[in-house]
Order: structure tokens, then C-alpha cells, then sequence
């Protein structure tokens, strides 16, 4: 049976889109999805509609709309509108969307996103590959085909939807102030092929535009720099707090304490010093665009 294709029910084949399946070791996420689909099957039950029924009137599958109910399927936006018209909630149903929200994401990505969303400052040297905020949905989607163990479809697909969501950070009035070290080994490696790294080169000249983004490129040639280690990120927030991550130092462990921040902060200086500067750095990428 085919129905409409938005991510909650089957499409033509019967086969379920992916990137809206609950993951079973996200516990909090899918409590949440529970949560939400036992409030839906009481509201369908009160309206005394089957679930064939209900799913014909939106549009749906009964498979889809069992899945939902027994928390096995993260609903989309579109779904529960649909389900609080047609149960007449009167918007109880369809207030559930910002539970919901987030619960597509991997827990991992929820947390950091949540971290930048606080963020009022964000200091990020990348190594290897270019930071996610950075990153164009192409090239991200690239990039996590390159894994191992190889994602699969509704893994990548869930991955590459929280990698885009956490982009909301340069919406946000007044913007945090951001600052990206790319090592120029990032930029010169052509992810998901010439097209894709053209319009990432693209990506990153506009996001560099931005009054509150400064985006600087470490030469290959400079070598004498603390940022062999890989990368380094810290975060600091409204109240003074402030976390950080290095690959080489403390484990790999997001980091609080106030004198490992400063041997972050020590270390990110002096990559930074060692950096072209902004305006050099768009001088760099706009020569590199015009070599592809």
C-alpha cells in the first residue's frame, strides 16, 4: 500500500523512509516517543476511531499509525497535525511536536547541540575535516558515508538531520561569537567529489561574511604549532562556565575544570597566532575555489 512519503509512513514499495526510527539505546528519546504515542491512541480510542480508520483519514497506514502508538516510530510534525485535526485535540496533540523536536537526533548530538545553543563564545580548531557547523549538507552527508562500520540509512540519516539543526546557531540574534582553525589539509580534500568541495569552498566564503564568525586557515608550511594533537574546542557561556574537548588531552573528555579550560585556551591561542589571518584566509579559500 503506498501512502504519503514524509518520514512517518511507507512509500511506494512498503518500505519505511529512514531517519524517523526510534533508537533503543537512546533511552531518554524514546521514553519520550512512548510517551507521545500512548497520548495518541487515547485520543484515538476516545474518538472511537480504529487504526485503520484513523490512518486513512490522514493519509496514513495502519502499520504506520501502530508503530507510532507503540513508540517504534518518531512521529513527524506533519503526523501529529494531521492526528489533532482529525482527533479534534484542539492542539494538545500537535503541542507535542517541540517534545518531540529533538528526539530524531542521536543523544550525543542532542547534548552538543544543546551546549552550543548556550554557547556565547565557541573556539574550534579542526585537523582532519572541517567542523560540522561548517559544513553544507552535502558534505556532511559525504563525509558520514566515509564511516566504519558503515551507517546505516536510518543511522546516516539521523545523523546528518542533527548535524543540520545544530546550524540554527547562526540564526540566533545576537550571534555568540565563533572562531574556526582549519587546518589547509581540510580544505584541499575534495569530500563527495569536485561539485560537492566547490560549493563547501562556496559555503564557507559566505559563512566567513558573517559579522560574528572569523574563519582562519593553519598553512600546511607551519608546522611548529601546538594542533598536532587533532582537535580542540571550547565553549563558554553566558554565566562565565565554560567546557572543552582536545583529542589528545584529559582522555578525549569534555573538560570543566577551570585550569585544564586554560591549558585549552593557552594551547588555541597560539594555533590561532600561528593561523593566516580572516582576511587572509578568504584571500586563501577564494584561490583555492578558483584552482578547482
Amino acid at each position: 500500500m503506498s501512502v504519503v512519503g514524509d518520514g512517518t509512513g511507507t512509500v511506494d514499495g512498503g518500505a519505511d523512509e529512514p531517519g524517523w526510527e526510534v533508537d533503543p539505546d537512546d533511552e531518554s528519546g524514546a521514553a519520550v516517543v512512548a510517551v507521545v504515542g500512548r497520548q495518541i491512541k487515547a485520543w484515538r480510542e476516545a474518538a472511537g476511531m480504529r487504526a485503520a480508520e484513523f490512518g486513512a483519514a490522514m493519509g496514513y497506514g495502519e502499520d504506520l499509525v501502530y508503530k507510532v502508538e507503540g513508540g517504534r516510530r518518531i512521529p513527524r510534525p506533519e503526523f501529529m497535525d494531521s492526528a489533532d485535526g482529525v482527533l479534534g485535540a484542539g492542539g494538545k496533540l500537535a503541542a507535542m511536536k517541540a517534545d518531540i523536536a529533538e528526539v530524531r537526533y542521536p543523544k550525543k548530538i542532542r547534548d552538543l547541540a544543546k551546549l552550543e545553543a548556550r554557547a556565547v563564545e565557541l573556539a574550534a580548531y579542526g585537523s582532519h575535516n572541517l567542523h560540522g557547523l561548517l559544513q553544507t549538507e552535502e558534505y556532511a552527508r559525504a563525509l558520514l558515508g566515509t564511516r566504519r562500520p558503515v551507517l546505516s540509512r536510518d543511522e546516516l540519516e539521523r545523523a546528518l538531520a542533527g548535524r543540520m539543526a545544530r546550524h540554527s546557531i547562526f540564526d540566533r540574534a545576537p550571534g555568540p561569537e565563533l572562531s574556526f582553525i582549519q587546518e589547509e589539509a581540510s580544505l584541499r580534500r575534495p569530500i563527495g567529489g569536485v561539485a560537492v568541495w566547490r560549493r563547501q569552498l562556496e559555503n564557507l566564503l559566505r559563512v566567513g561574511e558573517l559579522p560574528f564568525v572569523d574563519i582562519q586557515v593553519m598553512p600546511t608550511s607551519r608546522w611548529d604549532h601546538p594542533g598536532t594533537g587533532g582537535r580542540i574546542q571550547v565553549l563558554k557561556f553566558p554565566d562565565g562556565s565554560a567546557v572543552g574537548r582536545a583529542d589528545d588531552e584529559f582522555a578525549g573528555r569534555p573538560i570543566s575544570h577551570p585550569k585544564q579550560l586554560r591549558i585549552l585556551e593557552l594551547r588555541y591561542g597560539q594555533i590561532r597566532a600561528r593561523a593566516l589571518t580572516p582576511e587572509e584566509s578568504r584571500t586563501f579559500i577564494e584561490q583555492l575555489l578558483g584552482e578547482t
